[in-house]
């Protein structure tokens, strides 16, 4: 569904202008509802049509609060999840708490996951770029070499 990285900005109240080619999907998947929430393990925000966080936050919400790093999960993910709403000109209003989680400015990259977008400041994403550089197709789990790009 969602693919492709595009670099955006942000204006001064916060807002994050989906690209064209994102709207209409993001339209029919969910009327423009989006939930907005800390990545579980990167320096960036995940962007959920509303249908699909229902789905994966009915699965992290029913894993067991008795290991502490689970609970931090919840914490980080679940807890930090905000509800938007798509406005007339393709925006979502990013919240200030969550810009300022993941040091998003006025540059940012929206990258496509299928299922969800990944939103990042531009520096970080160039910093996780500039970390693997090229992929070691040896040093990837044994699932992800046995595709076939």
């Amino acid at each position: 569904m969602f693919s492709g990285r595009s670099a955006l900005n942000l204006d001064a109240k916060g807002r994050l202008a989906i690209p064209t080619r994102h709207r209409d999907a993001l339209q029919d998947a969910a009327g423009g509802r989006a939930v907005l929430t800390h990545h579980p393990y990167d320096n960036c925000l995940s962007l959920y049509p509303e249908q699909q966080w229902n789905d994966i936050a009915r699965q992290v919400a029913s894993l067991s609060d008795a290991d502490p790093a689970v609970r931090y999960l919840k914490r980080r993910f679940l807890g930090q999840a905000v509800e938007l709403e798509m406005d007339g000109n393709g925006r979502y209003l990013i919240p200030v708490e969550l810009r300022e989680l993941v040091g998003l400015e006025k540059r940012a990259m929206l990258v496509g996951q299928i299922h969800r977008f990944e939103v990042w400041s531009e520096s970080a994403w160039q910093a996780e770029q500039d970390k693997y550089g090229q992929l070691d197709h040896a040093a990837m789990p044994e699932s992800v070499q046995k595709l076939a790009f």
